[in-house]
């Protein structure tokens, strides 16, 4: 699908001033002021901000009352239940929170939901099972904004609950929902009753903690303990959590600014220094070995072996994995995680290949509803990801047994999901998410009035032009201010990521010589201008090998990076996108 290209300009004067004043290049000053990066002192704090910058964990609303609440747990002798959530992002909070409590020597156990037993997110059934085992306080983890039958529940019974969760509150327009069910009203939101609810969505909009990941929260949770005086847990102790905390910030694709930046990219160093038993046995067995470690390699490589467990199986014995100890146990369960991963993406493709066989050659409308009988619901969210990259439509994936359909939605940048489902609301069992990712439950006699409905919401909140994918280029430039000067420059902006992508540069007018297509249908060559060349790869770029007339003159978009291959060290430009220069 073509693409449209947009170069981000800004005025002169203004790029001229910054790079003097924060002495920066021309280059990565644009890329900065389009981070929203436009002061020396921002620039400052962008690229240099570490541990001493952390913001205040008691900036979350809740935060004091949980923490007073988990000290009288403590002096008490309470036993209390961590409840987390299957993917890796719940994961990593809950042995963060496990941790944290273990520390200051609570008798502390976890629960964490089989996606195909329980399904997402907090339920009664857990308030049985807290019952069950003594435990006198819930703490849940990456869940529990919208558990109000859980809440409900648990008030009955007698037993405390705090909620930390990231994900939207339920608006007073959900028609099941009232004071009653174990909600309390605060402003135009549902609250789930609890002696603290932790939320950074309830912060202000301006809060630097507004989007952290569930494992972030925890990791703040972890943080306030360690600065309320507790015995045996001092301040430097949740450092270490930070390994634990940047893979569950990787997972949950959060804009990688602020608080996030900082907790990704110290967590990163520790994830480089193989501290943590559990995580050096995962980055073996993903083959990163001592490669260095970037946010994007952990979310294609590490990441997909943990979410493994929840999709295929049962994913309690992956927080026994982060916790664990010894090379044994730790290479044990890494080794069997690896051979889920294995199986999902088997099933992933089968489902993938069978949905885009349904969906037809024709071009899709502007949303896509596929649903089947038999699709394995652990795959649902990554085969609605592929569609919506593919078709540039929101897309929703469903699984459909005993007349219920399950599955998982996936936007694109111009629609908040959660919102369009909530204009569906009366159609649906449940709903819940972020603006770019949900899940959702129905009937499956409303899937034709649900598609009926989504398609007038789209039409409707979105532009034609919003669904033909377009490039963002950071900068123009000349060929030859690429250099390796310039690559070390750029190194500067990682960790990349949602909110802060890795910089796209943009140059006109390059000669190719020497096209060829190398390995899995990469096209290598060389670009070149005047007198300067410099070698590119397009990674699964085979097929402009025969789309374009090279002989003549091409645009380039890329990502300047260094190639370290037989011993030396050679600039070579990752290629985004190329197309015969006008």
């Amino acid at each position: 699908m073509q693409r449209r290209w947009f170069i981000n300009r800004t005025n002169p004067e203004f790029l001229h001033y910054l790079s003097k004043t924060a002495s920066v290049s021309p280059i990565l000053a644009q890329v900065l002021i389009n981070r929203g990066v436009r002061t020396p002192g921002a620039v400052s704090d962008f690229l240099s901000s570490g541990i001493t910058a952390l913001s205040d964990p008691f900036g979350l609303p809740g935060m004091r009352r949980a923490v007073e609440r988990v000290k009288e747990a403590a002096r008490r002798s309470e036993r209390v239940l961590v409840h987390g959530d299957y993917d890796t992002d719940g994961l990593t909070a809950t042995a963060i929170m496990v941790h944290a409590l273990g520390q200051i020597g609570i008798d502390v156990h976890y629960f964490i939901p089989n996606r195909m037993v329980h399904g997402y997110g907090f339920h009664p059934h857990a308030v049985d099972h807290a019952g069950k085992i003594g435990a006198r306080l819930i703490i849940t983890v990456d869940c529990g904004i919208s558990s109000f039958q859980a809440a409900s529940s648990a008030k009955a019974k007698g037993i405390d609950i705090i909620i930390t969760d990231h994900h939207e509150p339920v608006t007073d327009g959900w028609p099941s929902i009232s004071p009653k069910s174990g909600g309390r009203e605060e402003g135009d939101l549902m609250l789930p009753e609890a002696i603290a609810v932790m939320n950074p969505k309830l912060t202000n909009g301006d809060s630097e903690l507004r989007t952290l990941s569930g494992a972030g929260i925890a990791f703040k949770f972890a943080q306030a303990l360690a600065t309320s005086d507790i015995p045996g847990f001092t301040e430097d102790a949740f450092l270490p959590l930070l390994d634990l905390a940047a893979l569950g910030t990787v997972a949950d694709v959060v804009p990688l600014t602020g608080e996030n930046r900082i907790i990704l990219k110290e967590g990163l160093k520790l994830i480089r220094n193989g501290n943590r038993p559990g995580v050096r046995a995962l980055r073996e067995v993903s083959g990163l070995g001592a490669r260095e470690m970037k946010a994007g390699s952990l979310a294609f490589t590490v990441v997909p072996r943990i979410n493994a467990a929840g999709r295929m199986a049962d994913s309690g014995d992956v927080v026994r994995l982060l916790l664990s100890e010894t090379e044994e146990t730790a290479a044990g369960l890494s080794a069997w995680l690896d051979g889920l991963n294995s199986e999902r993406q088997r099933v992933e493709e089968q489902v993938y290949q069978e949905a885009v066989e349904k969906l037809g050659p024709s071009e899709p409308d502007s949303v896509i509803v596929l649903a089947s009988e038999g699709w394995h619901e652990g795959v649902l969210g990554i085969v609605a990801s592929r569609m919506a990259e593919r078709y540039v439509r929101p897309s929703f994936i469903l699984s459909i047994k005993d007349g219920v359909a399950r599955g998982s939605a996936r936007s694109v940048p111009a629609f908040d999901i959660c919102r369009g489902l909530a204009d569906c609301r009366e159609l649906l069992l449940s709903f819940g998410g972020h603006k770019q990712a949900a899940g959702l439950t129905m009937k499956s006699g409303h899937i034709p009035d649900f598609v009926r409905v989504m398609r007038e919401t789209v039409k409707r909140e979105m532009a034609e032009d919003d669904l033909v994918p377009s490039l963002e280029i950071d900068a123009s430039v000349r060929l030859a201010d690429v250099t390796h000067t310039l690559v070390r420059e750029l190194e500067l902006l990682e960790p990349t990521g949602c909110g802060n992508p890795e910089p796209l540069l943009g140059a006109r007018e390059l000669s190719v010589v020497n096209p060829r297509v190398v390995g899995n249908k990469h096209l290598k060559l060389t670009v070149k201008k005047n007198s300067h060349t410099v070698d590119a790869i397009g990674f699964g770029m085979a097929d402009l090998y025969d789309d374009l007339d090279f002989p003549l003159a091409v645009d380039a978009v890329f990502t300047p990076g260094i190639n370290e291959w037989n011993g030396g060290r050679y600039l070579q430009l990752v290629l985004k996108a190329l197309r015969p220069s006008v």
